[in-house]
Protein backbone atom coordinates (compact mmCIF):
# COMPACT_ATOMS: atom_id res chain seq x y z
CA UNK A 1 0.00 0.00 0.00
CA UNK A 2 2.84 2.39 0.82
CA UNK A 3 4.40 1.95 -2.63
CA UNK A 4 1.03 2.56 -4.29
CA UNK A 5 0.53 5.76 -2.29
CA UNK A 6 4.02 6.99 -3.20
CA UNK A 7 3.49 6.30 -6.91
CA UNK A 8 0.04 7.91 -6.89
CA UNK A 9 1.27 10.99 -5.02
CA UNK A 10 4.24 11.31 -7.38
CA UNK A 11 1.93 11.07 -10.42
CA UNK A 12 -0.56 13.49 -8.89
CA UNK A 13 2.04 16.08 -7.92
CA UNK A 14 4.35 15.78 -10.94
CA UNK A 15 1.59 15.85 -13.55
CA UNK A 16 -0.23 18.56 -11.57
CA UNK A 17 2.86 20.78 -11.54
CA UNK A 18 3.18 20.45 -15.32
CA UNK A 19 -0.55 20.94 -15.96
CA UNK A 20 -0.97 23.95 -13.67
CA UNK A 21 2.34 25.58 -14.54
CA UNK A 22 1.92 25.25 -18.29
CA UNK A 23 -1.72 26.29 -18.10
CA UNK A 24 -1.06 29.41 -16.05
CA UNK A 25 1.93 30.32 -18.23
CA UNK A 26 -0.20 29.96 -21.35
CA UNK A 27 -3.11 31.95 -19.89
CA UNK A 28 -1.20 34.83 -18.33
CA UNK A 29 1.96 35.10 -20.48
CA UNK A 30 1.72 33.36 -23.86
CA UNK A 31 -1.85 34.28 -24.81
CA UNK A 32 -1.47 38.01 -24.10
CA UNK A 33 1.81 37.98 -26.08
CA UNK A 34 0.03 36.26 -28.98
CA UNK A 35 -2.66 38.94 -28.99
CA UNK A 36 -0.08 41.73 -28.77
CA UNK A 37 2.02 40.42 -31.66
CA UNK A 38 -0.80 40.11 -34.19
CA UNK A 39 -0.22 37.82 -37.16
CA UNK A 40 3.14 36.55 -35.89
CA UNK A 41 1.52 35.61 -32.58
CA UNK A 42 -1.34 33.87 -34.36
CA UNK A 43 1.16 31.89 -36.43
CA UNK A 44 3.03 30.89 -33.28
CA UNK A 45 -0.15 29.84 -31.47
CA UNK A 46 -1.41 27.99 -34.53
CA UNK A 47 1.85 26.07 -34.70
CA UNK A 48 1.87 25.37 -30.95
CA UNK A 49 -1.68 24.06 -30.96
CA UNK A 50 -1.64 22.08 -34.22
CA UNK A 51 1.95 21.02 -34.93
CA UNK A 52 3.22 20.13 -31.44
CA UNK A 53 2.13 17.71 -28.77
CA UNK A 54 1.43 20.53 -26.31
CA UNK A 55 -2.39 20.10 -26.26
CA UNK A 56 -2.03 16.32 -25.88
CA UNK A 57 0.56 16.71 -23.11
CA UNK A 58 -1.77 19.07 -21.24
CA UNK A 59 -4.67 16.62 -21.56
CA UNK A 60 -2.54 13.68 -20.40
CA UNK A 61 -1.20 15.67 -17.44
CA UNK A 62 -4.68 16.89 -16.46
CA UNK A 63 -6.28 13.45 -16.67
CA UNK A 64 -3.35 11.84 -14.81
CA UNK A 65 -3.58 14.45 -12.06
CA UNK A 66 -7.33 14.04 -11.63
CA UNK A 67 -7.39 10.22 -11.80
CA UNK A 68 -4.49 9.87 -9.35
CA UNK A 69 -6.20 12.39 -7.05
CA UNK A 70 -9.50 10.51 -7.14
CA UNK A 71 -7.73 7.24 -6.29
CA UNK A 72 -5.79 8.89 -3.45
CA UNK A 73 -9.02 10.39 -2.09
CA UNK A 74 -10.78 7.01 -2.30
CA UNK A 75 -7.94 5.27 -0.44
CA UNK A 76 -7.94 7.90 2.31
CA UNK A 77 -11.74 7.83 2.54
CA UNK A 78 -11.49 4.27 3.89
CA UNK A 79 -10.24 5.76 7.16
CA UNK A 80 -13.36 6.27 9.31
CA UNK A 81 -14.33 9.94 9.55
CA UNK A 82 -11.58 11.14 7.21
CA UNK A 83 -13.86 12.55 4.52
CA UNK A 84 -15.76 14.61 7.10
CA UNK A 85 -12.57 15.94 8.71
CA UNK A 86 -11.35 19.41 7.75
CA UNK A 87 -8.51 17.77 5.81
CA UNK A 88 -10.87 15.45 3.94
CA UNK A 89 -13.26 18.30 3.17
CA UNK A 90 -10.45 20.50 1.86
CA UNK A 91 -9.12 17.69 -0.36
CA UNK A 92 -12.67 17.00 -1.55
CA UNK A 93 -13.43 20.62 -2.44
CA UNK A 94 -9.99 20.93 -4.04
CA UNK A 95 -10.74 17.82 -6.07
CA UNK A 96 -14.03 19.27 -7.29
CA UNK A 97 -12.18 22.39 -8.47
CA UNK A 98 -9.56 20.16 -10.13
CA UNK A 99 -12.26 18.23 -11.99
CA UNK A 100 -13.88 21.53 -13.03
CA UNK A 101 -10.49 22.71 -14.32
CA UNK A 102 -10.18 19.49 -16.34
CA UNK A 103 -13.58 20.13 -17.94
CA UNK A 104 -12.74 23.76 -18.76
CA UNK A 105 -9.30 22.69 -19.95
CA UNK A 106 -10.82 20.27 -22.45
CA UNK A 107 -12.79 23.18 -23.95
CA UNK A 108 -9.68 25.28 -24.64
CA UNK A 109 -8.09 23.24 -27.47
CA UNK A 110 -11.49 22.90 -29.14
CA UNK A 111 -11.93 26.67 -29.15
CA UNK A 112 -8.38 27.12 -30.42
CA UNK A 113 -9.14 24.69 -33.27
CA UNK A 114 -12.34 26.56 -34.13
CA UNK A 115 -10.43 29.86 -34.18
CA UNK A 116 -7.70 28.27 -36.32
CA UNK A 117 -10.23 26.99 -38.86
CA UNK A 118 -11.89 30.39 -39.06
CA UNK A 119 -8.50 32.08 -39.38
CA UNK A 120 -7.58 29.77 -42.26
CA UNK A 121 -10.76 30.79 -44.09
CA UNK A 122 -9.95 34.48 -43.85
CA UNK A 123 -8.14 35.76 -46.92
CA UNK A 124 -6.93 39.32 -46.45
CA UNK A 125 -9.28 41.49 -44.44
CA UNK A 126 -12.00 39.50 -42.65
CA UNK A 127 -15.66 40.06 -43.47
CA UNK A 128 -17.69 41.70 -40.69
CA UNK A 129 -19.22 38.29 -39.89
CA UNK A 130 -15.81 36.64 -39.70
CA UNK A 131 -14.43 39.44 -37.52
CA UNK A 132 -17.45 39.22 -35.20
CA UNK A 133 -17.15 35.42 -34.95
CA UNK A 134 -13.39 35.64 -34.26
CA UNK A 135 -13.96 38.27 -31.59
CA UNK A 136 -16.71 36.18 -30.01
CA UNK A 137 -14.50 33.07 -29.96
CA UNK A 138 -11.64 35.11 -28.49
CA UNK A 139 -13.83 36.42 -25.66
CA UNK A 140 -15.14 32.93 -24.95
CA UNK A 141 -11.62 31.50 -24.94
CA UNK A 142 -10.43 34.21 -22.55
CA UNK A 143 -13.37 33.63 -20.19
CA UNK A 144 -12.86 29.86 -20.16
CA UNK A 145 -9.07 30.23 -19.75
CA UNK A 146 -9.45 32.59 -16.78
CA UNK A 147 -12.13 30.39 -15.21
CA UNK A 148 -9.84 27.40 -15.67
CA UNK A 149 -6.98 29.33 -14.05
CA UNK A 150 -9.18 30.24 -11.07
CA UNK A 151 -10.18 26.58 -10.68
CA UNK A 152 -6.60 25.27 -10.74
CA UNK A 153 -5.38 28.00 -8.38
CA UNK A 154 -8.18 27.12 -5.94
CA UNK A 155 -7.48 23.39 -6.27
CA UNK A 156 -3.74 23.83 -5.70
CA UNK A 157 -4.33 26.11 -2.72
CA UNK A 158 -6.69 23.65 -1.05
CA UNK A 159 -4.40 20.70 -1.79
CA UNK A 160 -1.43 22.59 -0.34
CA UNK A 161 -3.13 23.54 2.93
CA UNK A 162 -5.49 20.59 3.48
CA UNK A 163 -3.20 18.66 5.83
CA UNK A 164 -2.86 21.72 8.08
CA UNK A 165 -6.56 22.37 8.63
Amino acid sequence: MNTLMIVLRWLHIFSGVYWVGAGLMTTFVVSPAVVATGDAGKQFMGHLMTKTKFPLSMTVAAVTTVVAGIILYAINAHTPGWESSSTGIAFGIGGVFGIAALVFGIMIPKLNQEMGKLGAQIQGKPTPEQAEKMQSLGKRLKTISYTNAACVITAVTLMAIARFL
